[in-house]
């Protein structure tokens, strides 16, 4: 059973036997918690973590836990919050610029489903893929390396960014450590990014389908995402001129290098068309290198990153070390050169200081150990084996689900639901069923095409889980089927 697993299950067990004590009585020991219900001292002592952040119970150093006492409150008077509402719309100027933040679609990949769900939503490795011993022990040198605790360099440290530098640039200078910040992780990048490079009330041109967390900045910043159709060769140029023209919009963010959701790699006749349209807009393109490092054992040599075929100063590039090591690893770089970087420098120092230096530390002695090639190897064999093993499933038990497109990196699948399906039935028929999916129509800016769902391979302790959550999922669809919850 996964650790957070136990970690619900036993606080909800010990909520509920909170009445067999009195306010201030003393709960069992942990050991003998350990003992009755077969656990770790660790989920022990994040169960009670649990309680105690929910008022429940107290915790007291060397004396152990007790149920809290409780507390008579008075009901606060309802206040009119009636006016926030204009106020977070309007920017101050004469026209109001509308600001939303919507998190929903952020949330999906991010909540933990409930225990005994299988989790096809989740954006990260499962942490039986994780480096975490590698990880531990480079957390534990780069504590003891001098200065480690020490302020770092705003931009980031110095041999971190030559690092950078040279993963996304090559061995032949393309991108210097110069032109490299260090950022908290690949969202941050990415809200630097678009506060810098588009003021509130702008167009920015979007995939389509794209990443909601990326639509969620774009909009929380006043921005007004426009979609650009994507197909199995990524981005159609001819498309993304026209937008240019009819917006005068001057970013384009995209994904050349499986693209989330379609697992779309840009095709190498469309690479330097989309450097050329970007350029004679004026316009920056921020490409969002996020799965790189994900690449599946049986794929082709990989394109190097438009930032590496870039002179001119037009690709703002992201790209993090969270998707391949854990989703508290948020150790990013965002290159670019020219005038703009000194305005993404302003921006990130304004918002964050600098990233915490024993996590740059850390990240130096993880990419400079023999484990961290080991790892990529042996995560680049399993998604493979698991992205096999889910459009084996899909296609023996849920072949009216088309799959266009089997991509050969990052971890999940874009199958097309039949048309005329309730997404969100299915997804909460799914999740009745005992697995949780991801529904397409958080990935569209406008109007979605046809109905979709994402499934992840990569959040799920292995394939027979993946076996058994698309059983689950064939459940889910009769039910929907059944009930006609389909044009």
């Amino acid at each position: 059973m996964q650790e957070r697993s136990s970690v619900g299950e036993l606080a909800e067990q010990l909520r509920r036997e909170l009445d067999r004590y009195s306010p201030g009585g003393k709960l069992p020991s942990s050991r003998v918690l350990v003992e009755r219900f077969r656990v770790s001292p660790v989920t022990v002592s994040r169960a009670l973590a649990q309680l105690a952040a929910e008022g429940l119970v107290v915790t007291r150093p060397g004396a152990g836990a007790f149920r809290a006492a409780t507390r008579a409150s008075a009901a606060a008077p309802a206040g009119d919050t009636s006016w926030q509402e204009l106020t977070l719309s309007a920017d101050g100027t004469a026209e109001p610029v509308p600001r939303s933040v919507d998190a929903a679609g952020v949330l999906v990949s991010l909540a933990a489903p409930p225990p005994g769900v299988i989790e096809f939503n989740g954006g990260y490795l499962h942490p039986s893929l994780q480096p975490e011993r590698a990880m531990a022990a480079a957390l534990s040198r780069a504590g003891r390396r001098p200065g480690a605790w020490g302020r770092p360099p705003m931009e980031g440290l110095p041999e971190l960014r030559e690092w950078f530098a040279r993963s996304i640039g090559g061995p032949g200078g393309a991108v210097t450590a110069a032109e490299v910040l260090i950022t908290s992780g690949g969202q941050s990048a990415l809200t630097t990014a678009l506060r810098a490079l588009a003021p509130p009330g702008a167009p920015v041109l979007v995939e389509s389908p794209t990443y909601p967390g990326m639509l969620a900045i774009a909009r929380a910043a006043g921005l007004r995402p426009v979609p650009v159709p994507v197909d199995a060769d990524g981005v159609r140029p001819a498309l993304l001129a026209d937008a240019f023209r009819a917006t005068g919009a001057r970013v384009f963010v995209c994904q050349p290098l499986f693209q989330n959701p379609t697992g779309a790699v840009l095709a190498p006749e469309r690479r330097g068309e989309v450097l050329r349209i970007a350029r004679a807009a004026g316009a920056f393109v921020v490409e969002d290198d996020f799965v790189r490092r994900l690449v599946h054992a049986d794929a082709p040599p990989l394109p190097r990153p438009l930032a590496a075929e870039d002179p001119d100063g037009v690709v703002v590039h992201v790209c993090s070390l969270t998707k391949a090591t854990s989703p508290s690893f948020r150790v990013c770089a965002l290159a670019a050169r020219g005038p703009v970087l000194e305005r993404l420098r302003a921006i990130q120092v304004v918002d964050t200081f600098f990233v915490p230096r024993p996590l740059q530390e850390a990240a130096l002695e993880l990419v400079g150990s023999p484990a961290w090639p080991r790892h990529l190897r042996a995560v680049s064999a399993e998604l493979k084996a698991r992205r096999d093993a889910m459009t084996a499933a899909l296609a023996l038990h849920l072949p009216e689900l088309a799959l266009p497109h089997i991509p050969s990196g990052g971890y999940h699948l874009w199958p097309r639901l039949p048309e005329g399906t309730d997404e969100s039935a299915l997804t909460a028929a799914a999740l009745r069923a005992g697995v949780a999916v991801t529904p397409g129509r958080p990935y569209f800016s406008a109007e979605p095409p046809a109905p979709h769902l994402r499934l992840s391979f990569a959040a799920v302790a292995g394939t027979g889980e993946i076996t058994e959550g698309v059983r689950r999922l064939r459940t889910a669809c009769d039910e929907v089927f059944r009930d006609g919850r389909t044009a």
